[in-house]
């Protein structure tokens, strides 16, 4: 349904997570029969949930935890992790530093050069101790560090900025990441984003995704959405990509995953962005809130670090529990922070999902909130996760 903006300039309908509300169906399910699995670039993982490639969120350490525990996290080899042999003196100081001097701080820090000596240590280190090597460049990265990911052996590598496309426009100088040969030629599943719409996801399958992240700038730690404008309600962007996901599908016979990427906190989060389509989440603030997370209580964007045009924010998200309790309990908050794989099974028990794809396809109602997407960080303040 189109809605009139003005004369010239009509508009579509979108939603939010926070506007949306699942539905029981005709049978209920103990939730101990509720299958989680979901298969992510040929890994099996029995929490389909991933922590997002932020400097914040993971370092080696919580790789491998998360690993251990049946779900994965995305280290990010343009951050610290990859531009100082010792990152915590590092994260020490951005934990340390006032909020007028953080950006300039941050500025400082990311202009040490990457690494790639150290992307390939990295990467060792996490396989060595047994955990999932999934990790994270830009395209820019990508074209510069990717034979070096390619010789780690890197078990998954995500392509993400603000926004990916197959059709981008570059000076004559620069040459631009030609998606489809980098896919080809990686050794490894290689996953693309973000993006928000049919279309844009339907190319990035047909480049060789093998899984397609899907959001831009909900998250709390963005500010994409106000220093660009630029965006749609994750809601309607998963069911968008999901359904290109669905006619590849049929067209190909190769599944593409779709990963709801921003503005996920609570175990409620997670089941609307499944019922809506995805197959998996990626959640960057209820991960750095755990005690092993290497923000130190903080959390903050990946584009935060720009010379040009910083976007995004440092938040004090806090610490309220071990990795453990955070995604598989025992919950120690009854706010829907804790124990997310709990949630999610009690609700697929609920409204009487076997599984993922069964959970993809229950009902959903409009059920608008005062809370809407554009002030996620609102939420985050109320569940003491931003000041």
């Amino acid at each position: 349904m189109e809605i009139v903006i003005g004369r010239g300039k009509t508009a579509r309908r979108a939603y939010g997570i926070d506007e949306i509300a699942l539905v029981p169906g005709m049978r209920t399910l103990d939730p101990i029969l509720a299958d989680t699995k979901v298969e992510l670039g040929g890994i099996e993982r029995e929490i389909p949930i991933i922590a997002s490639a932020m400097d914040g969120v993971v370092d080696v350490k919580m790789a491998v935890l998360l690993s251990e525990l049946g779900s994965m996290g995305v280290l990010n080899l343009e951050g610290i992790q990859t531009r100082y042999d010792d990152p915590n003196p590092i994260l020490d100081r951005i934990a340390s530093v006032g909020k007028s001097e953080f950006v300039g701080l941050m500025q400082e820090l990311y202009s040490e050069p990457v690494k790639p000596e150290l992307i390939k240590k990295r990467i060792t280190e996490i396989k060595e101790k047994g955990g999932i090597a999934a990790v994270s460049l830009t395209p820019a990265g990508a074209a510069n560090y990717g034979d070096a990911v390619a010789e780690a052996g890197a078990d998954i590598v995500f392509i993400q900025a603000t926004v990916v496309s197959t059709a981008h426009l570059s000076p004559e100088s620069i040459d631009p990441l030609d998606l489809a040969g980098f896919c080809e030629r990686m050794p490894m599943p290689v996953f693309l984003g973000n993006c928000v719409t049919y279309e844009v996801a339907m190319n990035l399958m047909k480049a060789g995704a093998a899984g397609v992240l899907v959001g831009i700038g909900p998250g709390a730690a963005c500010t994409s959405r106000g220093v660009l404008g630029v965006g749609i309600p994750q809601a309607t962007a998963v069911a968008d990509c999901a359904a290109a996901r669905d006619d590849f599908y049929r067209e190909t016979g190769k599944y593409v995953s779709i990963i709801a990427d921003g503005g996920i906190i609570t175990g409620g989060d997670i089941c609307k962005c499944i019922a809506c389509g995805a197959d998996a989440v990626m959640i960057g603030s209820p991960i750095a809130r755990s005690a092993e997370a290497p923000g130190r209580g903080f959390h903050w964007g990946m584009a935060t670090p720009s010379p040009v045009l910083p976007r995004g924010t440092r938040i004090n998200v806090g610490t309220t529990g071990t990795i453990k309790e955070i995604l598989t309990g025992p919950a120690k908050l009854d706010d829907g922070t804790h124990n997310l794989l709990g949630a999610l099974k009690t609700s697929m028990g609920t409204l009487g999902a076997k599984d993922i794809k069964e959970m993809q396809q229950v009902e959903v109602v409009i059920a608008p909130s005062l809370l809407t997407e554009g002030k996620v960080y609102q939420k985050a303040q109320q569940l003491g996760m931003g000041k």
